[in-house]
């Protein structure tokens, strides 16, 4: 297993050069933020690939104009890109009809990682890992790896992205529309021993984890056992401040255990959602979620697809 670090700064489980297009140099990314507000600002969203409806277009417009005012450097796809059964190929029509033409801001031609989804993996998956040697901002060189903050001039953080559906037992269980499409190709320990050892070698004061189900949940899918189980250990044994995902379909803000734990599974459509133990917020709405991460804080905000912001939050490296 290759855990190096490739070009661009990217640390893997299989060489990524290869998926790397001629994207702007990190000088140029640290530059087009220069005036608006210290760190490294990214945007994130997750459960939106619906061919432009309902909310998509509207959420990919507001997308277009935080990023632009906010300078960010990247965004974050948290699964489940393409409702409801995936792409087949790289030259499926989802890439044009869900991808190419709904996020046309200039702000959001930037590099854009991706993790799977529990729907992506109904069709080919394997297709968005290649999609990335055919897009100049598609980024998946793997079902699982790390981007080293210094990429973007900000050595204080590094992100890890994970691939969460080979981690959820039921998935695992045959007969599921999933079988046939490799999640049973996929080690569960192979990738928690990758994380484990990823996040150990991390030197950045912020370590944060991405992945598509949620570990702790008022939304409609709830807790995930495995997760809580299994990756919430690996999580606090290395500080982990932040843990952001999607698959429910709202807006949530919770902090347990020591970390802070966000839902973005809002690019599109939602669904009913409610408190639990640690929810500071909880909404179902459209929208998008955006931080900003210097070396002493995290921030966070969310913004529906109409352009309100209606949530902020700041998290301190001292908490």
């Amino acid at each position: 297993m290759n855990t190096g670090l490739t070009r661009r700064g990217l640390i893997g489980t299989m060489a990524a050069t290869a998926a790397l297009g001629e994207l702007p140099a990190a000088p140029a990314f640290a530059a087009a933020q220069a005036g608006r507000g210290e760190g490294l600002a990214f945007l994130a969203i997750g459960d939106w690939g619906r061919r432009g409806e309902p909310h998509q277009r509207t959420v990919a417009a507001q997308m277009g104009r935080v990023a632009e005012e906010q300078g960010c450097a990247f965004t974050l796809a948290l699964g489940d890109n393409f409702y409801g059964t995936g792409v087949d190929s790289v030259t499926d029509t989802h890439w044009r009809e869900s991808f190419e033409d709904v996020y046309t801001a200039p702000a959001l031609q930037n590099r854009w990682y991706a993790v799977l989804g529990n729907h992506d993996y109904r069709g080919n998956p394997q297709a968005q890992i290649d999609y990335s040697r055919h897009s100049r901002r598609w980024m998946m060189p793997a079902r699982y790896y790390a981007v080293e903050g210094a990429t973007f001039g900000a050595p204080h953080a590094d992100f890890f992205l994970i691939d969460t559906t080979p981690l959820v037992a039921s998935y695992r269980k045959a007969p599921t529309p999933d079988a046939k499409h490799h999640v049973h190709d996929q080690d569960p320990q192979t990738q928690y021993a990758w994380l484990d050892a990823a996040l150990g070698r991390s030197r950045a004061g912020w370590k944060l984890v991405f992945g598509h189900h949620p570990i702790f949940s008022g939304g409609q899918h709830g807790d995930s056992e495995d997760l809580v189980r299994n990756l919430l250990p690996i999580l606090k044994r290395h500080g982990v401040q932040a843990y952001v995902c999607g698959h429910d379909h709202d807006m949530q803000h919770i902090e347990r255990e020591g970390i802070h734990f966000i839902a973005t599974g809002c690019g599109s459509t939602v669904r009913p959602v409610g408190n639990v133990d640690g929810t500071r917020f909880a909404v179902a709405c459209s929208g998008l979620s955006l931080y900003r991460v210097t070396p002493d804080a995290l921030d966070l905000a969310f913004h529906d697809w109409a352009g309100a912001r209606l949530y902020a939050a700041t998290v301190t490296r001292a908490a």
